[in-house]
């Protein structure tokens, strides 16, 4: 009888043991591969402040889904405060990849998104529902999409109606506005406050509060919700509630973050992405608005009401001069404008609320 290798009876047992593995061992070992598979961080930074309705209502729980549907995948780490990049350079950070998701205002880089800012100016809006759902159906639409062309965009967002607020005086009608400094947040505000006869002065949202106290500006145009967010209610008490314009807002991811990642990844991403998110930031601030002005009223706060202020005798011309004078400057950068404003006036009648 001839005699067995010594290797072979070694693979024969190897072979053995293999075949005798049960079902579970099998289930365990993909559970352990699923379980040490790598985690991506996305490194989501924004200006609003940690303790702001958006932050701990849409942006926490946004990243909370987003952990949850990835299996843990991917991790969204917020940077509130502009932790990471400065407002104003939020988007360009994304695009860069200095950050890979940025939230930013698109009034902080006028000129940047001039197509964009046209859903800001007055009677398009007079709500956040209303002006996120405007603007994210002009990207849809592909209206707007060509000023994205170096991000990837997951969804567009509106504030509420930026009203004026200011430390001592309170302003009736613009006449009461000449020889002010008011904050602009961007140009479409900045060319109406300045046919109002005040001095529109630029200062990102974080700088507010030091630039009201030390005297630097007389007041700000802000939503409501803002207004509490940035703590500006602690230094204003006279309030000129008149929906005269509407910020536009974006969150934005580095394209080649996004396009690195898996198809299932992208879809956990695309899947929390668009309208939807729009429509939940709408209802967040909405909420935050009536609260606000709530809280000025029972804080004892004067507040002037001038609710439709394009058909105001007083109001109408300031508003429509800076309309005027906005679009014409968009014109002449050789874009179509004012066929951006009529696409802009229809998916407004289609968003009311």
């Amino acid at each position: 009888m001839k005699s067995v290798p010594l290797l072979s009876i070694s693979a024969l047992a190897i072979i053995s043991l293999l075949g005798c593995s049960s079902p579970s061992d099998n289930n365990e070992n993909a559970s352990a591969t699923t379980e040490t598979q790598e985690t991506t961080t996305l490194r989501f930074s924004h200006f609003w402040p940690a303790t702001s309705s958006i932050s701990k209502e849409v942006f926490e729980p946004w990243a909370k889904k987003i952990e949850e549907e990835s299996n843990g995948r991917l991790n969204v780490e917020l940077y509130p405060s502009a932790g990471l990049a400065k407002a104003d350079v939020t988007y360009e950070a994304a695009a860069k990849g200095t950050i890979d998701i940025g939230s930013q205002a698109h009034g902080y880089t006028n000129g940047r998104f001039p197509l964009t800012q046209i859903a800001e100016l007055p009677g398009l809006s007079n709500s956040a529902s209303q002006m996120g759902c405007m603007l994210q159906t002009l990207y849809d639409d592909g209206t707007l999409a060509s000023e994205y062309e170096d991000s990837h965009l997951l969804f567009m967002y509106g504030a509420g109606p930026g009203s004026l607020h200011t430390t001592d005086k309170l302003i009736r009608t613009p006449e009461d506005m000449k020889g002010m400094r008011i904050r602009r947040p961007s140009a479409v505000a900045g060319d109406i406050i300045e046919s109002a006869g005040a001095s529109p002065v630029g200062l990102p949202a974080n700088d507010m509060y030091t630039s009201l106290q030390r005297g630097v500006v007389d007041g700000l145009s802000f939503p409501w919700e803002a207004v509490t967010a940035f703590k500006i209610d602690e230094i204003t008490k006279y309030h000129t509630n008149i929906p005269f314009y509407s910020s536009a807002l974006m969150v934005t991811m580095n394209k080649d973050k996004y396009e690195s990642l898996p198809d299932d990844l992208k879809q956990v991403l695309d899947n929390n992405s668009g309208m939807a998110l729009a429509e939940k930031v709408g209802e967040v601030f909405d909420k935050h608005d009536q609260m606000a002005i709530q809280a000025a009223k029972d804080k004892g706060d004067e507040i002037v009401e001038i609710p439709d202020p394009l058909n105001d005798p007083d109001w109408k011309g300031p508003l429509l001069d800076g309309t005027k004078k906005y679009l014409a400057d968009v014109n002449a950068l050789g874009l179509d404008a004012d066929g951006v404003y009529e696409k802009a006036q229809a998916a407004s009648a289609a968003c009311k609320v």
